[in-house]
């Protein structure tokens, strides 16, 4: 079907942003985020890496017929999150904590057994990690070390569903380089909600992961130099380790 005369066709505009050197001069400088991170005003943001959702055979993928996560896709994720992503966020968190930057980690974890204080959302999701279940343990690879900041949430949103803003405006915190899964979901709100908020983000590419290829490339592109910057491991630690050269 042929469009009316009177449309545009708005496809050839698809890969361009029209804001995006704005959003980059006045959100996203490297500058000010080199200065924040040497400054020990930067932390790692770990989102949801547990048992519940990025561990084969238990919480979300416990019944892997039944997830509603066709078993291409659940391929597809675990292969990313088992060679990629947890590899690479172990690396970050050693590279943090060698410096003496803060590790921070959220986890979906209820205040009560039957999860009656849940937010809506996971309440129709049928989402629960009670306290002390395996589903609320972190990936071992990946866990708290020390005495490493904890949030425990019951919504996607951590920002508006935990005291997190308030815990890292005590830590002087004001750079956030975020890793975690679903990018497309937890982590994009958490970004989304942490530029609002005036922090400086940086979304680590190859340090989250979904359950397509197709919806990773659309977090990442929505994101990209108006939320956060994107960049790789190697990028991320080559920064960090400049911090090690300076202290």
């Amino acid at each position: 079907m042929s469009k009316p005369d009177n449309v545009t066709d708005l496809s050839k505009y698809d890969s361009i942003d029209p804001l995006r050197d704005q959003y980059r001069e006045t959100l996203i400088t490297n500058r000010i985020l080199k200065r924040e991170l040497g400054a020990h005003h930067a932390a790692l943001l770990c989102i949801d890496l547990q048992y519940l959702d990025a561990a084969r055979g238990y919480g979300v993928f416990a019944d892997c017929e039944r997830s509603g996560v066709p078993i291409e896709a659940q391929e597809y994720y675990f292969n990313a999150l088992e060679n990629q992503v947890l590899p690479n966020v172990r690396r970050l968190q050693d590279a943090f904590r060698a410096v003496g930057l803060e590790v921070i980690h959220t986890r979906i974890q209820s205040l009560t057994a039957d999860g009656r204080d849940r937010g809506p959302g996971h309440k129709r999701l049928n989402l629960h990690a009670a306290p002390g279940s395996k589903e609320a343990e972190f990936v071992e690879m990946v866990a708290p070390q020390g005495d490493e900041i904890i949030i425990n949430k019951t919504a996607s949103g951590v920002f508006t569903s935990t005291n997190l803003e308030y815990v890292l405006r005590n830590l002087e915190i004001t750079s956030l380089f975020v890793v975690g899964v679903y990018s497309n979901e937890c982590v994009s709100t958490a970004i989304r909600d942490a530029c609002d908020l005036g922090f400086y983000v940086t979304l680590i590419e190859d340090g989250c992961a979904t359950v397509t290829p197709q919806m990773q490339q659309a977090t990442l592109t929505t994101i990209k130099d108006r939320y956060a910057r994107v960049m790789s491991t190697e990028e991320a630690l080559a920064e960090v380790a400049k911090v090690a050269e300076a202290s």
